[in-house]
């Protein structure tokens, strides 16, 4: 009897418990990332990504700076652009609430690495997320 009343008393307090730090972790607010700034002083060309979860993919899943090539990412950047483009123009077709603005890349214009690189990974980071896919 009393091992009854013990595992019922330790399970009710389990429970309670339980009950109250689940309470808890759905009150917290997610935490807002700063966007991601995507510039070139000497183009004058800038592109602000304030999609959540880009920031913590450029710093933790993304391949480093260096790691490919510039000449590998414009190739890229050259490909994904214009389907990019192409589903932000269709938006009967193509959800507007994730393509929602035209990127203006010209492929004869040098934008540097940075710019190239940054650009590159929110594709593959917009693939993820969305779960979509560019080729």
């Amino acid at each position: 009897m009393k091992k009854a009343t013990l595992y019922i008393l330790f399970s009710i307090t389990f429970l309670s418990f339980l009950s109250c730090s689940t309470s808890t972790l759905n009150k917290k607010e997610k935490v807002q990332e700063e966007p991601v700034v995507i510039k070139n002083d000497s183009l004058e060309y800038e592109i602000i990504i304030i999609d959540n979860g880009f920031n913590t993919y450029l710093n933790s899943i993304a391949r480093p700076s260096g790691y490919y090539s510039q000449n590998y990412l414009e190739v890229r950047n050259r490909l994904y652009v214009p389907l990019w483009n192409l589903r932000v123009n269709n938006p009967t077709q193509f959800n507007p609430n994730i393509y929602e603005n035209i990127i203006d890349y010209d492929p004869n214009v040098d934008y540097g690495y940075d710019v190239n690189y940054k650009l590159f990974n929110y594709f593959e980071f917009a693939q993820r997320k969305y779960r979509m896919r560019l080729r």
